[in-house]
């Protein structure tokens, strides 16, 4: 399998997870030239620079927080999730009511997203990938209560993961489409 037309394939039914929600505007955030071509009309694409973990994810909410000046409010989602049930989505959104981040962590470590409100705490000095990226933040945060975690999922980061997707769940067409093909 072409490993580009995999790596769209899923970055395409994760934007699709994010853009489906109601209430939420999408965005992507991203250091892939050409990666609007997956997007609906209109979604703001912000381009980042290829930094390490915590930066990257700095850049990617400050990215997000200048594209959507009135938004209180982000989740930043990897882009090799594409299975991960909106639902999980709306859990890191409302954790935000009383925390500052909210984690759904990987299986195997680092996060399949990170929601914070904005403008993004500079004391959140995590990548997606930290293998434990919730001790980190807790690490670092004022207050043990301002990092949330919701439920974990999983990432698709190597061959073997694909077991992890479930055909019974909705969404997720462009990548099975593929794998069938």
């Amino acid at each position: 399998m072409d490993p580009a037309a995999f790596r769209t394939a899923v970055a395409e039914d994760t934007y699709e997870v994010a853009a489906g929600l109601e209430l939420v505007t999408p965005a992507v955030v991203t250091s892939v030239p050409g990666i609007e071509e997956i997007t609906w009309p209109g979604t703001p694409v912000i381009t980042v620079p290829e930094l390490p973990g915590a930066e990257l994810v700095a850049a990617a909410f400050a990215g997000l927080a200048r594209a959507l000046p009135d938004a209180e409010q982000a989740v930043l989602i990897s882009a090799d999730a594409p299975d991960l049930p909106s639902l999980l989505i709306g859990k890191l959104f409302r954790a935000l009511g009383r925390a500052q981040v909210s984690v759904c962590p990987a299986e195997g470590g680092g996060a399949v997203a990170l929601a914070a409100r904005l403008p993004y705490p500079e004391w959140a000095r995590a990548g997606l990938d930290a293998p434990d990226i919730v001790t980190d933040l807790r690490a670092d945060a004022p207050e043990r209560r301002a990092v949330a975690t919701g439920p974990g999922w999983h990432r698709l980061r190597s061959p073997a993961d694909l077991s992890l997707l479930d055909p019974g769940l909705e969404g997720w067409e462009n990548t099975r489409d593929l794998l069938a093909g």
